[in-house]
């Protein structure tokens, strides 16, 4: 009998439930489900709906039952960082503040008045970005002590749907090291630094690692969806299952340490695989992280702004009647010669009312030709990224001591062409893109090793490469 796996993958603009199985080695999926997301301002802060949320993943578990393809595990990944306090009946205390709100603004201060940056990089391996969860918990201590007062619970995003689905609360690893509060040791949260934060320590209790079992579903749960299934811990992270499902063939003899990939979506995380965290001076120099992957894994890479900047300009033409797809923006790109280029890292380019006015004051600040045509500030963009993995190659091979011959490109930025191409060309290295939905089939790789149909995530990882559709870009002068 078939087996099913569900994987219910939230992304910062949208959602989506995918089924899974295997047949002969391969890998199958179908979509059977998609729903919307994104922000709004509550409270004069950036939020997320997590009530719309929960009803949109119950919605699109309803299409199993109506297909006939009940799942034996289901597990969610969302992004990174945010994350929800509960009271002691379980009931959110304020809102569920997204990262791009600006209430990190100057907790970073605060956060270095009791310990150094370079001190808190050393304890954490995790990078500097002013929305990580330990500015964003300072922000909470600053502004809205009592909710810390009245917390029983810390549940990062998709922790808090699990235990909806299930009334079990889990701690997932991936995900809890990109809070900037994990010791890349221990494994572990590191107890003696939320203590001198003034975070309660209670509400950070043991962790667990993906394809650990949560629970089988609420009986009012079972009840309104009509079957039942086990809820098994993927990474949660998006980006922890995304890497996940980095396709490795059977006769590359890659190791985890030889791959270099890029997680290509709203954001590019480029990195690769350690064994053990590198927490060294410069590595932090370089600003590069150490988040948590499966088995203990760590994902050692860089947060680039990504796939973001194009999303933004995309939705900003089409509000203007110039509804362009992002084939057809790769399509005007490629025929632009504009060689202005700007910092994707930059902070302006985070959240800004505008991301073609902001993309040409860059411009204009530093004296280049200013973009004015869709082509030309999507050509800016696009040489933009593919610069900035050039440099970060550069950065990484430095650190690490090891060369890098290929970049494995995952997720729906696989699928921008023009964007593939020129990483090729500006890296000088091979580059293999695909499969497009990464993170979806990463989560369910975890719910599949936790049910024994891979051996582990090496064999998992080859029955990647052998289901779906690796395209290859070499650089031109090749």
């Amino acid at each position: 009998m078939e087996k099913h796996y569900l994987a219910i993958d939230i992304g910062a603009s949208s959602g989506r439930h995918i089924l899974g199985s295997v047949k002969e080695g391969k890998i199958t999926f179908e979509e059977i489900y998609r729903f919307d997301n994104g922000m709004e301002t509550k409270d004069g802060h950036l939020c997320w709906d997590v009530e719309s949320l929960f009803a949109k993943i119950k919605e699109g578990m309803k299409q199993c039952k109506k297909i006939g393809k009940v799942p034996l595990t289901m597990g969610i990944d969302t992004w990174a960082v945010d994350f929800v306090l509960l009271d002691e009946e379980n009931r959110i205390l304020g809102n569920a503040v997204g990262y791009r709100d600006d209430r990190t603004k100057g907790m970073d201060d605060k956060v270095y008045e009791i310990i150094p940056l370079k001190d808190l990089y050393e304890r954490t391996g995790i990078q500097k970005q002013i929305f990580n969860t330990v500015y964003q918990l300072m922000a909470v201590k600053e502004e809205k002590p009592e909710y810390l007062e009245q917390a029983d619970s810390f549940l990062m995003i998709p922790d808090y749907f699990h235990y909806l689905l299930t009334g079990v609360k889990r701690q997932e690893y991936t995900n809890a090291t990109t809070t900037q509060l994990v010791n890349p040791e221990t494994g572990n949260w590191d107890y003696e630094l939320i203590g001198k934060l003034g975070f309660p320590q209670k509400l950070f209790g043991q962790l667990s690692m993906p394809g650990t079992f949560v629970g089988k579903l609420r009986p009012e749960i079972e009840a309104e969806l009509g079957f039942t299934c086990q809820v098994v811990l993927p990474a949660t992270h998006d980006t922890g299952s995304a890497v996940m499902a980095v396709p490795m063939a059977e006769e590359s003899g890659e190791s985890k340490e030889d791959i270099l990939y890029i997680s290509s979506g709203t954001w590019s995380l480029m990195g690769t695989e350690l064994d053990r965290a590198d927490c060294s001076k410069e590595s932090m120099e370089a600003n590069f992280t150490n988040e948590g992957g499966y088995d203990f894994r760590f994902r050692y890479l860089k947060n680039i702004m990504g796939m973001w900047m194009i999303q933004s300009v995309r939705k900003e033409f089409a509000a203007a009647g110039q509804d362009y797809s992002f084939a057809g923006l790769c399509q005007m790109a490629l025929k632009e010669t504009i060689a202005s280029i700007v910092d994707c890292n930059d902070s302006t380019f985070l959240a800004p009312k505008s991301m073609v006015k902001a993309v040409q004051d860059f411009c204009r600040r530093l004296g280049m030709q200013v973009p004015e045509t869709a082509g030309e500030v999507a050509a800016v963009i696009y040489n933009s990224l593919a610069d900035c993995y050039r440099d970060t190659v550069r950065e990484l091979e430095a650190v690490t001591g090891k060369h890098y011959s290929s970049i494995h490109v995952v997720g729906g930025g696989s699928n921008a062409e023009y964007l593939n191409r020129l990483t090729a060309n500006r890296t000088g290295r091979t580059v293999y893109a695909g499969p497009g939905e990464a993170t979806a089939i990463g989560n369910l790789l975890a719910q599949m090793l936790a049910a024994g149909e891979f051996e582990d995530l090496k064999s998992a990882r080859e029955a990647v490469y052998r289901s779906f559709a690796i395209t290859e870009y070499k650089p031109d002068h090749m």
